[in-house]
C-alpha cells in the first residue's frame, strides 16, 4: 500500500534477477534496463497473452513490468497475482483513465527506458531487445514505435502518425486522407507515403507501443491527466520533439494489435470522445488564430461526422424495412388487381383507393413490426424468423380485423396472401443480397470454418478440448505439429514448414496457433505469409482462452468470455421481454384461476409485478444449488428468474433430480446458448405452479 496516495494500491512481487530476463554481456543484471507499462480494464484474457509474450521477450532484456489495474471486475488481479506473482500490480479502486494510470506506473519505473503497452498486444521475443538496442545507438531518440499488425495479420496505419496541425486535421476529419492515402498533401495524418517496412522518423508514436527514454520522461514530465482516453500519445509525443528529440517509426520488429477499443470508430461516441481530445490539444499547443481555426475545423468535423454516423446508421437500419415494405405493397397491389379480374366469385368485388392507402399499410406495419420483434432484422437472421413473424403479424391483423367497421373489412384472403407473398418476397431479398455479397444463398448463416491447430500434440489435444468446451462452432481438420516431438494422433496432418501448403490442401479458413510451442515471432510471421483471408487464433501457455481477432476493425474475439451466445442477441433480449410481459398480462387477466392453480398465491402476485417491472424474468439461470439464481461469471447477466432451465430437467427442491454443480453450470451455458422463447415457454408450461415461487 502506499500511503501517500489512497488512491490506489500497489501490491509488488520481487523481480528476478532480469526482472525477468538478462541482457546480453551483462554481468549485472539487477537493474532493469526497460520497464514495461500494461494498463488494464477489464481484459483479463487479453492481458494474460500479453504478459506471456512480454515475459517472453523480456529473457534477452533486463527487464520489470508493471499492470496498472483501473478497478477491473473480471479478476484480472487476481489472475497476475495467480499466474505471474513477480509482476508488480498497482490497483486502483476507480477507473482513473489512461493517462493517470500510466503515470502511477511512471512514478515508480526502475528502467532506462519505459515502454507503454497495451493488454490487447503480442510481442515478438526479440523485441524489446531489438528496441533497446535502437535507442542505445541513437540517442537523440526520445521515443519509438512499432510496426503493428491487427489480428488478421495486416499492417496498421496508426503505427506511424503526423501532428494533427490544422492543415492535416482538415485532411483527416473530411476524408480526403482516407482517399488518398499515399498522398504526401492528403495522406499525413498516417504518413501514407512513407514505406512501412523501413526505419522513419515520425511526429507521432501510437499509445498501443510507445517507447520512452526515462530521461526525457523526466525532463518534459509523463503523460497529460487532462487526457482521459485518446490524444495523451499525441501530446507526448508533441512535447517530446518540442524538446529536442526525436521519435522514430522501427518496423524491425513487430507486434500484434487486436485494436480492443472500448469505443467503436463509426460511434457517435467515439468521435465526440476522440475530436473532444482533440480540442484540448489545440488549446493547449496552438494559439491566437491557429487555435481557433483548429478549434473551428474541429467542432466542424464533429457535426459531419456525427451527421454521417447518423445518416449512415439510419440508412443501414432503414434500407431492408423500406424495401420489404415497397414490395409487399406492390405485390398486394398486383394480387388484389389479379384477383379482381381473374376470380371468377368476386365479379363485380373491386378494392378501392381506401383500401391500399390505410388497410395495406396497417397490414404492412403489423407485419414488419412483429418480424422486427422475433429478429427478423437482425444481422444473422434467418427465414424461421421471417415466417414466425408474418405469422405473428397476421394473427394481429385476424384480430384486428374483426373490431374493424363493415366498410374496412375486405377479404381474409387477401390478408393471407399477402402473408404468403410477404415471406416470400423478403426471403428473395435477402437470398439475393447474401449472394451478390458473399457468393452464396445462405442468408443469416455462419458456415462453420475449417480449422487447424498446430502445435505439440500435448497442446493440440488440449486447445482442442479448450474449443470443445466453448462450443465452438468450427470443423476441426487436424493438426500441425510444431517443434520435433514424437505425433501419435493419426490426425496430424503434416508440419509447421509445410503450413501454408496443408491450409491449401485441406481448404483451412482458421488456424490456432498454441503459444506454448510455437514461438510469438514466428506466428506473426505465418499471418504475414498466409494471408488475411485467415481467421487466426492464439492459446497462451497454460491459457483457459483462445484470443483472436476475425476483422481488421473489431477488437479481438475471446473464446473463454465471448461465446457465441443467443441470449445475448438483441433479438433474443427483446423476445424474451416480449414474453415475460405477455405471461405477466395473461396471468394478471386471469387471475382467479391462476390463484387456484399456483401454490404460493402471495408469491404469483408479487411475481407478476416484479417482471412487469424488469426486476425479474420468468426464466433465468440455475444456481448451484438448482434453484433460480444471478447470471454466472461468464454469461450475460439476466434478471434474477421465477423459474430455471433446471426446472424442465426436474425440480431439485422436489427431489425430483439431483443436479451437479458441472451438471448445472452446462445446463446454463445451453440455456444461454440455443435460448428460443419456446424454451422459456416449455418450462413455465411444465412448472406453472411454481410461478409464485419466491
Amino acid at each position: 500500500m502506499i500511503e501517500s496516495n489512497p488512491a490506489y494500491q500497489t501490491e509488488t512481487g520481487p523481480v528476478p534477477a532480469s526482472g525477468t530476463g538478462a541482457k546480453r554481456g551483462d554481468s549485472d543484471s539487477s537493474a532493469p534496463r526497460l520497464t514495461v507499462i500494461i494498463v488494464n480494464y477489464n481484459v483479463k484474457h487479453f492481458l494474460e497473452q500479453a504478459l506471456v509474450a512480454s515475459l517472453g521477450a523480456a529473457e534477452r532484456v533486463p527487464t520489470e513490468i508493471i499492470v496498472v489495474d483501473n478497478a477491473s471486475a473480471d479478476g484480472s488481479v487476481e489472475m497476475v497475482e495467480r499466474r505471474f506473482p513477480d509482476i508488480t500490480v498497482i490497483r486502483n479502486l476507480d477507473n482513473t483513465g489512461f493517462s493517470k494510470a500510466n503515470n502511477q506506473g511512471i512514478e515508480i519505473a526502475k528502467g532506462d527506458y519505459i515502454l507503454l503497452l497495451n493488454p490487447d498486444t503480442v510481442v515478438e521475443e526479440d523485441t524489446f531487445e531489438k528496441v533497446v538496442d535502437f535507442m542505445d545507438e541513437h540517442p537523440q531518440a526520445g521515443g519509438l514505435g512499432v510496426k503493428m499488425l491487427d489480428g488478421k495479420g495486416e499492417f496498421l496505419p496508426e503505427s506511424k502518425r503526423a501532428f494533427p496541425t490544422p492543415g492535416v486535421a482538415f485532411w483527416k476529419a473530411f476524408g480526403f486522407s482516407a482517399l488518398f492515402p499515399k498522398s504526401k498533401t492528403f495522406g499525413r495524418y498516417h504518413l501514407g507515403f512513407l514505406d512501412e517496412d523501413e526505419t522513419h522518423e515520425v511526429d507521432v508514436l501510437a499509445g498501443a507501443f510507445m517507447l520512452l527514454r526515462k530521461t526525457v520522461i523526466d525532463e518534459i514530465g509523463g503523460l497529460d491527466e487532462t487526457f482521459f482516453m485518446y490524444g495523451e500519445d499525441i501530446d507526448l509525443s508533441y512535447r517530446i520533439v518540442k524538446a529536442g528529440y526525436k521519435n522514430y517509426y522501427y518496423p524491425e520488429t513487430r507486434i500484434i494489435h487486436y485494436k480492443g477499443e472500448s469505443t467503436k470508430k463509426g460511434s457517435l461516441n467515439y468521435v465526440r470522445i476522440f475530436y473532444s481530445a482533440m480540442k484540448i490539444f489545440a488549446r493547449k499547443h496552438f494559439s491566437g488564430s491557429s487555435a481557433e481555426l483548429y478549434i473551428g475545423l474541429i467542432n466542424l468535423a464533429i457535426y459531419l461526422r456525427a451527421t454521417m454516423a447518423l445518416a449512415g446508421r439510419l440508412v443501414r437500419q432503414l434500407t431492408f424495412p423500406v424495401l420489404d415494405a415497397t414490395l409487399i405493397f406492390g405485390g398486394m397491389v398486383g394480387i388484389a388487381r389479379l384477383w379482381e379480374r381473374n376470380v371468377k366469385w368476386m365479379d363485380g368485388v373491386t378494392y378501392p383507393a381506401e383500401y391500399f392507402v390505410l388497410n395495406v399499410p396497417i397490414y404492412i406495419l403489423l407485419w414488419l413490426g412483429a418480424v422486427y420483434l422475433l429478429g427478423g432484422y437482425d444481422r444473422d437472421s434467418r427465414v424461421s424468423r421471417i415466417v414466425r413473424g408474418i405469422g405473428v403479424g397476421t394473427l394481429v391483423i385476424a384480430a384486428v380485423y374483426g373490431f374493424l367497421p363493415e366498410d374496412l373489412r375486405y377479404s381474409r384472403g387477401m390478408i393471407l396472401s399477402g402473408a404468403v407473398w410477404a415471406v416470400l418476397a423478403m426471403t428473395l431479398v435477402r437470398l439475393g443480397w447474401t449472394f451478390l455479397r458473399e457468393g452464396h444463398f445462405r442468408f443469416g448463416e455462419q458456415p462453420a470454418g475449417h480449422l487447424l491447430i498446430v502445435g505439440s500434440e500435448e497442446e493440440c489435444l488440449r486447445v482442442q478440448g479448450l474449443l470443445d468446451r466453448y462450443e465452438v462452432d468450427s470443423r476441426m481438420l487436424g493438426f500441425v505439429r510444431a517443434g520435433q516431438g514424437t505425433f501419435e494422433d493419426d490426425r496430424l496432418l503434416g508440419n509447421i514448414d509445410q503450413l501454408k501448403e496443408i491450409t491449401t490442401v485441406f481448404n483451412a479458413d482458421e488456424v490456432v496457433f498454441c503459444g506454448a510451442d510455437v514461438p510469438s515471432g514466428e506466428i506473426i510471421s505465418w499471418m504475414t505469409r498466409l494471408g488475411s483471408h485467415f481467421d487466426y487464433k492464439i492459446v497462451p501457455r497454460d491459457a483457459l482462452s483462445v484470443i483472436g481477432s476475425n476483422s481488421k476493425n473489431t477488437a479481438g474475439d475471446l473464446y473463454a468470455v465471448d461465446l457465441k451466445l443467443a441470449i445475448d442477441e438483441p433479438r433474443a433480449r427483446r423476445s424474451k421481454r416480449f414474453l415475460d410481459l405477455g405471461m405477466s398480462l395473461l396471468l394478471l387477466a386471469t387471475l382467479p384461476l391462476q390463484l387456484i392453480v399456483v401454490s404460493d398465491k402471495g408469491g404469483l402476485i408479487r411475481n407478476i409485478f416484479q417482471v412487469l417491472f424488469g426486476r425479474k424474468t420468468w426464466v433465468g439461470y440455475t444456481s448451484a444449488e438448482g434453484q433460480p439464481g444471478n447470471a454466472p461469471s461468464r454469461l450475460p447477466a439476466l434478471p434474477e428468474g421465477v423459474l430455471s432451465p433446471a426446472d424442465a430437467l426436474g425440480s431439485a427442491e422436489s427431489g425430483d433430480a439431483d443436479f451437479g454443480r458441472r451438471t448445472l453450470q452446462r445446463v446454463n451455458l445451453l440455456y444461454a446458448r440455443d435460448w428460443e422463447s419456446s424454451r422459456d415457454w416449455g418450462i413455465i408450461v411444465k412448472s406453472w405452479k411454481n410461478l409464485g415461487r419466491g
